[in-house]
This record gives structure tokens, sequence and C-alpha cells, in this order.
């Protein structure tokens, strides 16, 4: 069967959803390095607002008047493979059940394959305000910061979505910078703060780049992000380094923050390597091969 093509963006969504399971990308989803991908970053919060309703199906399965208080602490993804613009069915199992700490894996399917697996950890919340503490400085706030266009580095769709607003000048491999999307995650669903948080830091391996997108290579394989308060807002910080290594590894580095403060930090491993046209292979390019 044809996968139906990616909805236009008159939908003003990043996925709208043909079943309890099915989700498709619409052109606002669209990648960066290759015109016929979807970026990580909407389908990272994608997956994090499936692991939500499938742990709330849980909770209202459970006693009367029992209350979930856990919050998510960390979510880990691993990239598979390329993200191709088709139907995306997600699956979502509870690994590790418990009353204060909890465990859910969630994996996204495309094409027929596995394209991306997540791992969730909830931990109990509960009241250590009066020995909460080490956190690094909140952001200047974004209201009175210009726009910055990612597009002069990088095309598609979800870039396009974005409003990215620099604290300083971006320099190569060191920027911070707040950014917002009006494009709502998922067509005629509200959606938690963490999923609409998440499906936007991902965008940190773009907003510092080392060296021209087109003469290097520089995609991430994975994102982890450890959270030691719930995010909330439509704003999200990044504090961001990223290293290249001498052997083609790369490191991205952010301190995550929303208009409250710091919430915490996000790491993503790269695969270095020059296009095929700067290394003389010449042909096109699979940035995530």
């Amino acid at each position: 069967m044809t996968n139906p093509p990616p909805a236009g963006p008159a939908a003003a969504a990043y996925f709208e959803r043909l079943d309890a399971a099915r989700f498709r990308p619409t052109a606002h989803a669209g990648g960066a390095w290759n015109p016929g991908e979807i970026h990580f970053s909407p389908l990272g919060g994608l997956l994090v607002h499936a692991i939500d309703l499938h742990r709330s199906a849980a909770d209202s399965r459970g006693p009367s008047g029992s209350r979930d208080r856990k919050q998510l602490a960390r979510v880990s993804f691993d990239i598979l493979g390329y993200l191709a613009a088709e139907e995306i069915a997600i699956e979502v199992r509870t690994v590790r059940p418990g009353r204060t700490i909890e465990l859910v894996e969630a994996t996204a399917h495309i094409a027929g394959r596995a394209a991306v697996s997540a791992r969730a950890w909830f931990l109990d919340a509960g009241d250590t305000s009066a020995v909460a503490g080490g956190a690094p400085d909140p952001l200047p706030a974004p209201d009175d910061l210009e726009s910055w266009p990612m597009a002069e580095n990088w095309g598609g769709g979800y870039v396009a979505s974005l409003d990215v607003r620099p604290v300083h000048p971006p320099q190569p491999g060191r920027t911070t910078a707040w950014l917002r999307s009006d494009v709502a995650l998922v067509a005629g669903e509200t959606v938690s703060d963490a999923a609409a948080f998440l499906a936007l830091v991902d965008t940190a391996n773009g907003i510092a780049v080392r060296e021209k997108p087109v003469e290097w290579l520089f995609p991430n394989v994975d994102l982890t992000v450890h959270l030691h308060r719930a995010p909330r807002g439509s704003w999200v910080g990044l504090d961001t380094t990223v290293v290249f290594g001498p052997t083609g590894v790369g490191l991205t580095d952010s301190v995550l923050h929303d208009g409250s403060g710091p919430v915490g930090r996000a790491e993503q491993i790269l695969t270095v390597r020059p296009t095929p046209h700067h290394d003389g292979e010449g042909g096109g390019a699979d940035a995530t091969g």
C-alpha cells in the first residue's frame, strides 16, 4: 500500500493523527538534511505525547481515587535510521511499572521498520524545595531579543516553523538562544508541557554549527534529556556547546531553560564527516545512513 504524501502547511501542526497508533507528518515537520525526511525534533515530542497518553490510560484503569504523581525525569532517544516523510506507527509499553518509579518505552516505525526508540523514566514528585539548589543562572528573557533566521544555514519545514532569538550573536560551536513555535504538535490535540518542550530540544544541534552543513555532515544519532524540574511555557532556552573530536565523533551539550530558569540538560552524540562532494566522492548524501 502506498503511503499518502505529507499534508501541506495549512495543517498548522507537525503531525495529523490517522488512528490510535498512526500519524502522518505535515510539511512543517520537514527535515533539514534531506527534503525526503522529517526532522527528529518534533518526532521526539510526538513519542513523549504517545507515552503520556499510554500512562494516562493506564492510570485511568487503576484503583479509584489513585493519582499518579510521577514526573518525567529522563528521556533518551536512539535514532535508528533515515526518518522518511511517511506514516509513523508508534508502539508504547511499560517496561518497569511502579508506584514511585516507572520506565516506559516507545518505538516509532516508519516504512515498516523501527526508526526511533525512546525510553522515559518517571520519578515520584515530592516537596524538596527546602534543599533545592545548584542550577545555573536563568537566561535573559526572550521578549526584547531579535529573531535570527536559521534558514541561513538550514532548509526544511521544521526550521522554517521556528522563532529563534539568540541571547548573544551565534558563534561556531557556541550559541545561547530561545526558541518557540506556533505550530501544534498534533492537529486538534492537547499535549503536555513536557511533550511540547521536548518537541523543540533537538534543534540544539542546529543552532551552534561549527562548520557549514553544505561542507560537513554532523547529524546526531541520539538525544538524551535529563530534567530536574518540569518545564513550563512556550519558550525553550538552549545554552549550547558543540565539540567535534579528531576521529569523526562530536558532542552537542545544552543546558535547558524555560521562562522561569534552568530545567535540565540535553546531550547529543554526532557522526561527523565531510559531505560527499566536499571530500571528492561525489553523489548525494544520506546524513543518517
